[in-house]
Parts: structure tokens; sequence; C-alpha cells
């Protein structure tokens, strides 16, 4: 069942939250609340995404064995409801059935996160992407320590609107925004609306996120 527990200062709409991410929420799986609860020597990759000024950052460290198994996950964030209860959920499905192998995790998108919780509220989907993306930065951390650095995804921002500058993150923020089309894509940002030769790689560039994100 679910229950609506925020509602817009007009109150107007409503977000709804499941059982389970309110499960996730009050009870988070593998939080460290404090630094000294966990023995950082104890990890082989530790990734960190976004920063505490801002409002939203995660941290998360894993220990992986041997065969390449994470064993352990455990995170920290500065965040909203929906970041904690898909950090914790993260962290179930990294570390369930002895653990998820690397090349499997590298796989997980926030899709399949939200799927586990059984829905977030659709302006609070960019929320699980956060834990997602510090995961990666852990298990490239992990191939830094072990010497693997030709398994190193590099992730950057790269320029697609050479008039107004926007870039690549650009069109993924709006993407998990909502922006779900070129009209609504270019309505939040602007693109293309001078620099026309980039439409097409704007529309790729959609439906690369849109696979990514919602499968």
């Amino acid at each position: 069942m679910n229950s609506a527990d925020v509602k817009s200062y007009d109150n107007t709409k409503s977000w709804f939250y499941t059982d389970t991410v309110k499960d996730h929420f009050f009870n988070p799986r593998n939080l460290v609340k404090k630094d000294d609860e966990i023995n950082v020597k104890d990890y082989n990759g530790v990734g960190i995404v976004g920063a505490a000024q801002c409002g939203d950052m995660m941290k998360i460290w894993i220990k992986v064995d041997n065969n390449e198994r994470i064993k352990e996950l455990k995170w920290q964030t500065f965040g909203c409801a929906s970041a904690i209860a898909s950090t914790s959920m993260l962290s179930v499905i990294a570390t369930e059935n002895d653990g998820m192998k690397i090349e499997d995790a590298l796989k997980i998108k926030p899709h399949d996160i939200v799927a586990r919780l059984n829905g977030l509220p659709t302006r609070k989907f960019h929320c699980s992407v956060l834990g997602d993306k510090a995961l990666r930065a852990a298990i490239n951390d992990y191939f830094r320590r072990t010497g693997q650095n030709d398994r190193i995804i590099v992730e950057g921002e790269r320029i697609i609107d050479k008039v107004l500058k926007i870039t690549d993150k650009d069109i993924e923020e709006a993407v998990l925004d909502g922006a779900d089309t070129f009209e609504k894509v270019q309505q939040r940002t602007k693109i293309g609306v001078q620099d026309k030769t980039c439409i097409p790689e704007v529309e790729q560039l959609i439906r690369f996120y849109k696979e990514k994100y919602f499968g």
C-alpha cells in the first residue's frame, strides 16, 4: 500500500512513497552514521560524489574479495529520504547472495534500484543516481588500488551545443528530471535553439540516457 507523505506547497499535488521506501529510510541498511563506526583500512574501494555544501553528497566504501565479489558496501550521505532509501537498497542489491561480481555491479541502473523500492516519485528519481555514481567511483578506486587502470571507466563532460556551451551532463540531468523528449529537453536547457547542428546528437543522447536510467 502507498501513502501520501509529502504535499506540494499549494496542496495540489502529492508525492507517494511506498512502504519499501519508508522502510529503507527509517531503517537504512549498511549506513555509516559516524566516521568511527568504520575502519576504512578494511575496504579496498571508496567513491565520493556531490558535495555536502550543496546538500547532496554520497560516499561509498566497498570491500571486494579475491573473486571480485562485493562482500560489503557501506555508505554515508547528506541527502533526502529518497536518496537514503535508494542507497540503502543499492547496498542490499550489491551484497546479497554472497556479493555481486564487479562486472555485474557496473551494470546496475537506477531503474533497477527504483524497481526494488517498488517505485519513487518521478521528481525524486534523480536521487537514485547518487548511489549509482558513487558505486562506480568506488569500483574505479578499487581498479586503481589493484593496478587495473585499463578497467577504469572515465566519465566526463562534453560540450554539445557550441553556442550556449550546453554539455552532455546538462542533457543527462534534464532526462533524469523527467524531460523524455527533445522538445522537453530544449524547453529546459534551450539546447539547439541557436546551434541547430547539434540536434541529431542531442536526440541520440536523450535515447541513450533514457535507456541507461529507465531501461
